[in-house]
């Protein structure tokens, strides 16, 4: 089992820099973006357009008109939005926990933020136990400050100039920016974007996932319409493995979830594994294995009701 989530671990660090290198030379490829200067969207390379221009031109009629803006419009945003819905119903926010941008921003600074001051966010309480699932001890050292300090405002500026470069010719920027002769509205962009998602990375992070991200909101919501979805699931019968525990699981969490509660208090959660591979390690040397598993079907309803599955009639 170790071997496993060592290995879903990786395989999650591995999707979410490629999503993430992804997300920054999407626009500079042509993959996808918007093109003010054009007035349309670009997708692999070639124009996409509603096709509403040939109808000015009167090259075709209302109706074809308005079959192009279904097809090249409408069917699109809906198919993509469907199946962003239904990966939700069926396995959570694996979109948040496995390829989001963010949120590889958000557990990269938690991590520095956690070396300077013991806390993966300002806003905990109390500093986390230094000694780690894996049995190390780690105590806070303050000079990480300055290292999260300069990461996050790399990552406010790489955001905002990636950005950017989704609605204006990315090549014209990166000159522009090269020669110092951005023109005043691109700095303006690239100054006001930089210290919004600054200050979202140094105070927010986890909050913004939780409460201001509409995609994330609509992911949980579809989970949590689905009482058989897939949920990470605590083996309450061997509770008291975790009294040498000091909350390993709670601590690890990006989100500041407590996995060994019920869904609706996981509401938010982005199925990253981080508290199953932190269970994983603090049972190591137990045969049993970890208490926390990735659970669905029948044997995700405990989780989702709060209690335990009766069998059905006539089955024992």
């Amino acid at each position: 089992m170790a071997v496993r989530q060592h290995s879903s671990r990786r395989y999650r660090s591995w999707l979410q820099a490629g999503f993430f290198i992804l997300f920054v030379v999407a626009p500079p490829l042509d993959i996808f973006r918007y093109d003010l200067t054009l007035g349309h969207f670009i997708v692999l390379g070639m124009p996409w357009t509603l096709g509403l221009d040939a109808l000015m031109r009167g090259d075709i009629g209302a109706t074809h008109a308005v079959l192009n803006v279904m097809l090249r419009g409408f069917l699109p945003v809906l198919l993509v939005g469907a199946a962003l819905v239904w990966t939700a119903w069926r396995y959570g926010r694996l979109y948040c926990g496995w390829l989001c941008p963010h949120f590889s921003v958000v557990e990269t600074v938690n991590s520095l933020m956690l070396r300077a001051t013991g806390k993966p966010s300002i806003w905990e309480s109390r500093p986390l136990p230094a000694r780690r699932p894996d049995g190390r001890v780690v105590m806070p050292d303050v000079r990480y400050w300055t290292v999260t300090i300069v990461v996050a405002l790399s990552f406010a500026f790489l955001w905002a100039l990636s950005l950017l470069t989704y609605l204006l010719p990315p090549f014209e920027i990166y000159h522009n920016l090269l020669n110092a002769s951005l023109t005043a509205n691109q700095a303006r962009f690239l100054g006001i974007g930089t210290l919004l998602f600054f200050i979202d990375f140094m105070f927010a992070r986890h909050l913004f996932c939780r409460f201001g991200c509409a995609v994330g909101l609509f992911q949980s919501l579809a989970w949590m319409a689905n009482p058989r979805a897939l949920v990470v699931g605590f083996d309450s019968t061997r509770a008291r493995a975790c009294q040498a525990c000091n909350n390993a699981c709670d601590n690890v969490c990006p989100m500041r979830l407590r996995p060994r509660t019920i869904k609706r208090r996981m509401f938010t959660c982005t199925e990253c594994t981080q508290c199953i591979a932190a269970c994983e390690q603090v049972q190591a040397g137990n045969p049993a294995g970890g208490l926390l598993h990735w659970v669905d079907g029948e044997q995700a309803l405990p989780v989702t009701t709060g209690r335990p599955v009766r069998p059905r009639a006539g089955k024992p």
